[in-house]
C-alpha cells in the first residue's frame, strides 16, 4: 500500500504543472537542436556530449542531467535511457527528448521531486542509438512504414543482435561453475560489431551504470533477462522457456515499476497479445540472442530491462502527447528505482578507495564492483542480506544489514591488508571529490505479430 500511494502522489505531483512541450517527430537536425535548446535552458545541471559516431557519421548525443554535470559524485548512481535502437521504433526517442525538457522545465518551477531526482541522480538520456536507421524510416512516414523500414543501421545490421554473445559463455561456463557476471570479451569482439555498438560498449565502459532502460516498439510490455534461453539451439524460434538471472524477482519488480506506472501497460492485454502484469521474461516471451539488456547485466553492474512501448512502431504525431501523459510517470518513476538496495565505499584502512572490489550477496549468485574511486551500488529489494566486499590483496570483509522499502542502506567497508599479499599500487582517480562525498539522505520515491525487440 505504501508504495502504491507513493506512486499516486508522485503522479498527482507531475500532474501538477502541465509543460508546453510541442509533439512532433524529430529529423537527425532537429533532434539535435532541441537537445542543444534544453542544454541552453538548464545550462547548469545538464551537459551534452556524444560517443561516438553512427555508420554515416551522426553523432551518437547523450544529455546528462546532474547538478554536477560532467562528475561522478561518489555514492551517487548513474542511470541510463537508450532510445531508437531499431530505426523505425520511434516513439522512445520522441518521449525521451520529452522527458528532457520536462526535466529541465520542471527543475526550473522547482519542482521538488524533480529537483531531489537531478541532485542525488546522474541521469544520460540517449534519444537514438540508430539515427541512420531512423532518417530511412522517417522518409517512409507513419503511414506507409514497413515492418522492417529502417529497423536496422545503414550496414544493414540489427544492432539488438549485435553484442557480443556473453550468455552462451555463461551458460557453458555455468556447468563448471563459471561466472555469469563481468564476463571478459572475446579478444576480436571489435571486429564483430557495428560502430554504434562499440560506441555503446566504449560507453558503458567509462560509466558505472547502476540502472537502464532501453525503449524499443512494437508491443506494449516492460521486458527483463535473460533474454536468451539456454536450450535455444534445441528450440525452434516460437518455442519458448522462461530463463531467470539470479535476480529475477529484483528485475520483475522493477518492471513492475514500469509497468503499473504506465497508463495502460499492466493491464496485460495489449497489441493482442496478453502479458500478466504488463511484464515478461525476454526468453518466456521468445529467445534472442547478441541482445544489449542481457550484454549489461553479464558485463557490467548495470540492471536493464528492455520497454516495449506502443502497437504502432511509428505513431503518428497526433498519438504522440497521448503516448507521453501514458508514459511520463513511468520514466520518472522507473529511474527513482536507482535508489534502492544498498551503496557505500571500499576503502583501506587509510580511507583511500578501492576500485574494483567484488560486493557480493549470500544466496545471489551475481556480483558487482565498486567505481574507480572505490563506491559501489548493489540494487535488492528490503530483505536482510549477508554481503562481502573482497579485493586483490585484502583480506575480505563480511557485514549483514537490513535494506528497507524506500533508500538504499549505508554500507561501509574498510578492508585490511593481507599480509600475505600486497595490494597492487593504485591509480590515481579524476573523479571530483567534494564534500558531497559524505552520505546524503536519499529521498523516497514517491512470432509476436510485429513485434521483434
Amino acid at each position: 500500500m505504501a508504495g502504491w500511494l507513493r506512486s499516486l502522489l508522485g503522479a498527482l505531483l507531475l500532474l501538477q504543472v502541465a509543460a508546453a512541450l510541442s509533439f512532433l517527430h524529430h529529423r537527425y537536425e532537429e533532434m539535435v537542436q532541441a537537445l542543444f535548446h534544453v542544454q541552453s535552458q538548464c545550462p547548469y545541471v545538464t551537459r551534452i556530449y556524444s560517443i561516438g559516431r553512427s555508420v554515416e557519421g551522426r553523432h551518437l548525443y547523450v544529455l546528462e542531467f546532474s547538478d554536477y554535470p560532467g562528475i561522478h559524485e561518489p555514492l551517487e548512481p548513474e542511470f541510463k535511457y537508450v532510445g531508437n535502437m531499431h530505426g523505425n521504433e520511434v516513439l522512445g526517442r520522441e518521449l525521451l527528448l520529452q522527458l528532457s525538457e520536462f526535466l529541465c522545465e520542471e527543475y526550473r518551477r522547482g519542482n521538488e521531486r524533480i529537483t531531489r531526482l537531478i541532485h542525488d541522480t546522474r541521469i544520460h538520456i540517449m534519444p537514438s542509438m540508430n539515427p541512420d536507421g531512423y532518417e530511412v524510416a522517417a522518409k517512409q512516414g507513419p503511414d506507409s512504414n514497413g515492418y522492417l523500414t529502417g529497423r536496422n543501421n545503414a550496414n544493414g545490421v540489427d544492432l539488438n543482435r549485435n553484442f557480443p554473445d556473453l550468455n552462451t559463455f555463461m551458460y557453458y561456463s555455468g556447468e563448471i561453475s563459471g561466472p555469469n557476471h563481468h564476463i571478459p570479451l572475446p579478444d576480436n569482439w571489435k571486429s564483430q560489431v557495428e560502430p554504434e555498438t562499440l560506441a555503446v560498449i566504449q560507453w558503458i565502459s567509462s560509466y558505472n551504470f547502476v540502472l537502464s532502460a532501453n525503449l524499443h516498439g512494437g508491443a506494449v510490455v516492460a521486458n527483463y533477462p535473460y533474454d536468451k534461453s539456454q536450450d535455444q539451439r534445441f528450440r525452434s524460434h516460437r518455442r519458448t522457456v522462461n530463463t531467470p538471472t539470479p535476480d529475477d524477482k529484483l528485475f520483475q519488480k522493477l518492471a513492475k515499476t514500469y509497468s503499473y506506472a504506465h497508463g495502460w501497460m499492466h493491464r496485460g492485454w495489449n497489441c493482442g497479445d496478453y502479458f500478466a502484469d504488463g511484464i515478461t521474461n525476454g526468453a518466456s516471451w521468445y529467445s534472442l540472442s547478441k541482445g544489449m539488456q542481457d550484454f549489461n547485466y553479464l558485463y557490467t553492474n548495470c540492471f536493464e530491462i528492455t520497454l516495449e512501448l506502443s502497437c504502432n512502431k511509428f505513431p503518428p504525431e497526433e498519438d504522440l502527447e497521448r503516448q507521453w501523459m501514458a508514459n511520463r510517470e513511468a520514466l520518472v518513476a522507473f529511474i527513482e528505482e536507482v535508489h534502492q538496495g544498498i551503496k557505500g565505499m571500499v576503502s583501506d584502512e587509510n580511507n583511500n578507495g578501492i576500485a574494483g572490489a567484488v560486493i557480493s550477496v549470500q544466496g545471489i549468485s551475481h556480483d558487482i564492483t565498486s567505481g574507480d574511486v572505490g563506491d559501489y551500488f548493489r540494487l535488492l529489494l528490503p530483505g536482510t542480506y549477508t554481503v562481502t566486499a573482497s579485493a586483490e590483496g585484502y583480506q575480505p570483509q563480511t557485514v549483514t544489514t537490513t535494506v528497507g522499502p524506500a533508500a538504499p542502506s549505508l554500507v561501509h567497508f574498510q578492508l585490511k591488508q593481507d599480509a600475505v599479499r600486497k595490494p597492487p599500487e593504485r591509480k590515481a582517480s579524476g573523479t571530483r571529490t567534494n564534500n558531497k562525498a559524505l552520505p546524503k539522505k536519499v529521498v523516497p520515491r514517491a512470432t509476436r505479430r510485429g513485434t521483434q525487440r
